[in-house]
């Protein structure tokens, strides 16, 4: 258990706030919402810059009076220049399901990024005794369970029908869901990043919370489909270019859930301002059953927005392709006071728009 953490709020000065990965787009997002909306946050981020569309947002970020430091999570000299900090929001991530796989990325660099990188900002944290807002994954459920879910399809989707595997009902996947592997080379990351987090916590007296994200999406999400599919969708519609339905029936009725980084800093900033002693400290962090779309059901939301654009098949198995993937956010909403504002509809429509104000983003990003 996480030491007794409490912030003197009324003799408060600005909260220092290091965000790793802040300029994908997770981080770059939670550091820009919290500049305009005013947080007492003094921000300061590093990211090694190497996915496109990276240095726009650092140059972004800059222009708001925001450090940003050109560095890389796997060599822990880069973070020797970091001054003292409050929290850290680790934000920090090869993201995709297919890291190590993919022949994009060696199994050897995902871990080195996702576990090694870890590691070094929980000694950074140690140094500092500063907080540390761990950002996880939904991929650290068991794959087997999950595959072998009995589904139906009902308005363009799957839908799980009972008998539910333990720790899932109609509202989605609960923190007790089964961790055990396979879960993906990165869900092993994640899930091993989160048990070391946990214990150099535990043992060296500083805060330590894991959010278990489901898909993140909104405006100025790079274009990758294994990073961001919602948003590559959409723009890949807008733009007319060729899209497909990949695995299962290849009729693209796999379910996800979705949720807007506001709403995510909106947790954040709770967590950060609360008494820690006692309350979980592994929460699944999802915009739930609410925000849960199939492609089918996006693409029927992006022909009424852009007029209709055909989507093909293809009949290609994936690894760790899954017919169903929501999380229950009961323990989020009960435990912080919590809950998504931002509809999925809102999501669709913030990204459609800036789609059709940058034509050429997924030239730049992806």
């Amino acid at each position: 258990m996480c030491a007794k953490f409490f912030w003197d709020w009324e003799n408060r000065v600005a909260t220092r706030v290091f965000i790793t990965g802040i300029c994908g787009f997770v981080g770059n997002m939670l550091a820009k919402l919290a500049a305009e909306h005013n947080l007492d946050w003094e921000i300061s981020g590093i990211d090694n810059l190497a996915r496109p569309g990276s240095d726009i947002n650092r140059r972004d970020l800059m222009s708001r009076g925001i450090n940003v430091v050109h560095g890389d999570l796997r060599n822990s000299s880069d973070l020797d220049c970091i001054g003292d900090i409050d929290w850290v929001i680790d934000a920090a991530a090869k993201p995709s399901v297919l890291a190590g796989v993919d022949g994009q990325t060696s199994s050897r660099q995902l871990v080195e990024h996702n576990l090694i990188g870890t590691l070094n900002v929980l000694e950074l944290c140690k140094r500092s005794q500063a907080g540390l807002v761990l950002l996880s994954s939904s991929r650290v459920y068991s794959i087997h369970p999950l595959a072998k879910l009995s589904i139906e399809i009902r308005d363009g989707a799957y839908v799980p029908k009972l008998p539910f595997p333990k720790g899932m009902t109609e509202a989605g996947i609960s923190e007790s869901f089964s961790t055990t592997p396979p879960v993906s080379l990165y869900g092993s990351t994640k899930r091993a990043s989160e048990q070391i987090a946990l214990e150099y916590a535990a043992t060296f007296g500083f805060p330590c919370l894991v959010n278990r994200c489901g898909i993140l999406a909104g405006a100025g999400q790079f274009g990758r489909p294994d990073q961001g599919i919602i948003a590559f969708w959409i723009h890949s519609h807008q733009a007319r270019r060729s899209l497909h339905y990949t695995g299962f029936d290849a009729l693209g009725h796999q379910v996800r859930d979705c949720l807007h980084p506001r709403d995510l800093l909106a947790l954040i900033t709770r967590q950060m301002q609360s008494e820690l002693h006692g309350m979980p400290l592994i929460t699944n962090v999802s915009g739930g059953v609410e925000s849960a779309v199939s492609l089918q059901q996006l693409t029927a939301w992006c022909d009424r927005r852009f007029g209709i654009h055909p989507v093909s098949s293809q009949h290609t198995n994936r690894p760790f392709d899954l017919p169903w993937v929501v999380l229950d956010n009961k323990l989020a909403k009960e435990t912080w006071g919590w809950r998504p504002e931002t509809e999925k509809e809102e999501i669709f429509a913030e990204i459609a728009d800036y789609a059709e104000q940058n034509p050429d983003w997924l030239d730049i990003s992806s």
